[in-house]
């Protein structure tokens, strides 16, 4: 059978495009080190948070640079989050628990790939490994009720030396107290390391993510910060 050459140039673009396609969905699929948060952590009634670590939300310091941040998210604010940021010390390793208290939420930190639906009765659980000090943001993606959009909250990365434990308030302007020099790396530095920031942990992989927009977030929270004040 004779194929002109003109069929034989579609039939090669067409084979191209297919193995293109399908390339570029097992990237995303493993390339990047997407992978579903899983059941690991577990169940929780709404509401009957005593000894879960919910009925005090916060940070809990486990080990050398290991921490535990449980999260409660309702409508509309992440506590902690919200109304006080979640403090954490540059170079340390902090697994989040996060349920939610009435609808379905979305747990995502602004510019890394750490993004987790909140199901009420269910805990997600995520490692995150930080490395510079850093401020990021916290934002509901999943539509949660009218006030959606204003639900988020801030993860304030201080330096070590800076930071005086989980237990550390804030100085009541909206600013971390000691996260002061944190929040203010946009303009000291300019741009915070977008290599080696922070890296999400799936099982016993680190998946490390480009955090260029950082510099954005800083802009943003600072500017919430500001209008809270």
């Amino acid at each position: 059978m004779h194929v002109h050459r003109f069929e034989k140039v579609w039939l090669a673009l067409a084979l191209v495009f297919i193995v293109g396609l399908i390339s570029s969905v097992v990237y995303g699929a493993v390339g990047p080190g997407i992978e579903m948060v899983d059941d690991e952590g577990g169940q929780v009634a709404p509401g009957e948070y005593d000894d879960t670590g919910f009925d005090d939300p916060g940070v809990t310091q486990v080990g050398e640079n290991e921490y535990e941040v449980h999260v409660v998210a309702r409508q509309f604010s992440f506590s902690p989050g919200t109304s006080e940021p979640i403090r954490v010390p540059a170079n340390s390793r902090v697994t989040f628990y996060v349920t939610s208290d009435d609808v379905v939420h979305g747990f995502e930190v602004v510019g890394t790939n750490l993004n987790t639906m909140v199901i009420p009765g269910h805990v997600s659980k995520v490692t995150v490994e930080f490395g510079d000090p850093a401020t990021y943001g916290i934002v509901c993606n999943e539509y949660c009720g009218a006030a959606h959009h204003a639900m988020e909250g801030r993860i304030v990365v201080v330096p070590e030396s800076q930071y005086d434990g989980p237990n550390a308030t804030s100085d009541g302007t909206g600013n971390d107290s000691l996260g002061e020099e944190a929040v203010s790396t946009e303009s000291d530095a300019g741009e915070v390391d977008s290599k080696e920031s922070v890296g999400v942990v799936v099982g016993s992989n680190v998946f490390v993510d480009d955090v260029a927009d950082t510099v954005a977030v800083n802009r943003a929270a600072s500017t919430h910060a500001e209008v809270d004040a």
